[in-house]
């Protein structure tokens, strides 16, 4: 009997990326920008599909169907109904919106097709959060579980709740457009001066430095919250109807000036409106996820949709909310609807059944990425010049330890690429979490982005509960849960007055790389039977040091996508303060290296974000 194939997609608005499916399994999944290098890249997933399907060993002809992740007609009505309610403001973004829909996107089809060398099979849609919702529940380890998805915007809905049961799926409600809970987080995002659709993390980030100072002003102009979880927002403060910008000179007069100049000072002002659109939006999911609850009857809850990687939120979630427990697609973005319309294909339009595992999910811990194989690897080094050992796994554990517990930074590059936006293991830089030094050196130094930002820990599963106040598994480094009462150190008088960015000098507990400046971590626990090597790693840290944790931040640069290849990992490796290298088996040494000329033009893009 043949296999069926299903190929999912998501392009043409951002993080575009390609998932397959082969009899229901996941086999493949991947972000176009880790093979174009183009963070965020929109465009056709062309190298993400000619990767899922080498993956597979089966060409386009193999494929059952193709799903793509959103209805561009429905889309397309909004954008026109919009323009024309808000007639004649509009008409300068019309205009350039207008002819880009005219020419390309109402022609999805047959672009698809032809991206697809001529692809002649069944061709499916799936509204956009109909596909977020299928790549929350069916991977999930849940039998029956409500749904919530909150983005941007798909088509016309911004929110949806929903149900799963088996291999059904129902969404019930919505919050439709211009009311969005993603689209509020993004103006705050771009006001403070960070990029929208990319720079809203960093706005989680930077909230516990402020106070909730314009939690009212919100409430009170901005948006209208009811009891439910469903609002509606003022549009007279925003621009995103009519113009080119998130906000409006009425929501400059309202918070007393411009909008932050991207790069510039970060002051007071903006770790306050951080703060408060972090609380407004925490008290939003909250409502959101009570008026499920009381809808569905459920004790399971999927989430999925941009607002769905805010894992403070999440982690608020799973310690106030009704729901017992909680599960959130690691791709919860626009790349994983790609992995949702796959499934919904299968599920819903081939009418196939369900198969759950009781209390795992089917995503494989993420790792759904290309490898590399040690041939490859040692050739490309080989290419190079590259000065490398080649060791056993014992003795490769014991040297990256030991050179962790030194406090040197490791490139860690082995297994199959992470789908999704975090490194979870595989495609990672690490750090020791008991130095005081460690975060401002990884920022600063290897990473080149804001001092303020946090990293996250790498937690063996069976000692999570030692260092961090929570009970459950965080595979996908989605919740956020505070560091250990007794781990952590108090602030004296002198520590209360510090305030302000200021505040990321003083220490807060026995790890203090991962401690935020409100004694919370973002959580991966890590567990043997999904990544052996990252987890014996780890294991080896702490039979030396007998810390049971590893500092775990993406191997990328700013404005660069995570790597993909060994020649993405070995690039960032020498154009950074990394101080070893490791690629599958073989070890490096910064200082052993031959010199890699410095590219100017990749200098002067390097520093933009």
């Amino acid at each position: 009997m043949a296999h069926e194939y299903i190929l999912g997609l998501s392009a043409y608005y951002h993080d575009s990326a390609a998932a397959l499916l082969k009899d229901g399994e996941i086999v493949a999944a991947a972000h176009e920008e880790r093979f174009s290098r183009k963070k965020g890249d929109e465009r056709f997933p062309r190298q993400a599909v000619e990767y899922c399907l080498r993956e597979a060993g089966i060409t386009l002809a193999d494929l059952s169907q193709v799903g793509f992740y959103d209805k561009p007609l429905l889309k397309f009505e909004r954008i026109l109904e919009t323009y024309l309610a808000v007639a004649p403001r509009g008409f300068r973004s019309f205009l350039m919106a207008g002819p880009l829909w005219v020419k390309e996107k109402l022609f999805t089809d047959r672009d698809l097709r032809k991206a697809l060398g001529g692809y002649e099979g069944d061709l499916l849609y799936a509204e956009h959060h109909e596909s977020h919702a299928a790549s929350a529940f069916f991977p999930s380890p849940f039998e029956e579980a409500a749904i919530l998805t909150m983005d941007g915007v798909g088509e016309w809905a911004t929110a949806t709740t929903g149900v799963g049961r088996g291999a059904q799926l129902d969404l019930l409600r919505e919050l439709r457009w211009p009311d969005s809970p993603g689209l509020l987080y993004s103006a705050i995002t771009y006001y403070t001066g960070f990029k929208v659709n990319s720079g809203e993390y960093k706005v989680m980030g930077l909230a516990p430095y402020g106070e909730p100072t314009y939690v009212d002003l919100i409430y009170k102009h901005l948006i209208d919250l009811r009891e439910d979880g469903s609002f509606s927002m003022d549009q007279k403060y925003f621009n995103y109807l009519s113009g080119l910008t998130m906000t409006s000179e009425a929501f400059n007069d309202l918070f007393g000036g411009p909008p932050r100049v991207p790069e510039s000072k970060l002051t007071q002002k903006e770790m306050d409106l951080a703060r408060s659109v972090q609380v407004v939006t925490e008290e939003i999911i909250l409502r959101m996820a009570r008026s499920a609850h009381l809808e569905t009857g459920m004790e399971n809850l999927c989430l999925a949709g941009g607002v769905a990687l805010n894992c403070v939120g999440n982690g608020r979630l799973l310690r106030e909310g009704p729901f017992k427990r909680l599960w959130i697609q690691p791709a919860a973005g626009d790349a994983g609807g790609a992995l949702g319309v796959a499934q919904l294909i299968h599920h819903r339009y081939n009418k196939r059944p369900r198969r759950v595992t009781t209390g795992k999910d089917s995503m494989k811990g993420a790792y759904l990425g290309p490898s590399y194989s040690n041939e490859e690897i040692e050739a490309f080094l080989q290419s190079k010049n590259a000065s490398y050992e080649r060791l056993d796994r014992p003795e490769l554990l014991a040297r990256v330890s030991q050179a962790l517990a030194d406090e040197k930074i490791i490139g860690w590059f082995n297994g199959r690429m992470e789908f999704g936006p975090r490194s979870l293991g595989c495609r990672s830089i690490l750090g020791d979490p008991r130095s005081p030094r460690m975060q401002s050196q990884m920022n600063l130094k290897i990473k080149f982005r804001e001092g303020f930002r946090p990293f996250a820990p790498s937690v063996l599963k069976e000692f999570a509960s030692e260092y961090f106040d929570i009970d459950c598994e965080s595979p996908y480094m989605l919740l956020v849960a505070p560091v250990k009462k007794e781990r952590q150190i108090p602030m004296g008088e002198d520590g209360r007055k510090v305030w302000g960015i200021e505040q990321l000098n003083l220490l807060r507990s026995d790890i203090p790389a991962i401690t935020h400046i409100d004694y919370s971590a973002r959580i991966q626990t890590v567990s043997r039977d999904t990544n052996p090597d990252y987890y014996d790693l780890i294991s080896a840290f702490r039979d030396l040091t007998g810390c049971a944790v590893v500092v775990n931040t993406s191997f990328n640069v700013r404005g660069e996508p995570i790597v993909c290849s060994p020649e993405d990992a070995y690039r960032c490796f020498m154009r950074t303060h990394i101080d070893c290298l490791v690629l599958g088996p073989f070890l490096m040494e910064k200082a052993a290296q031959p010199q890699l000329q410095e590219d100017a033009a990749w200098q002067k893009e390097f520093q933009l974000d």
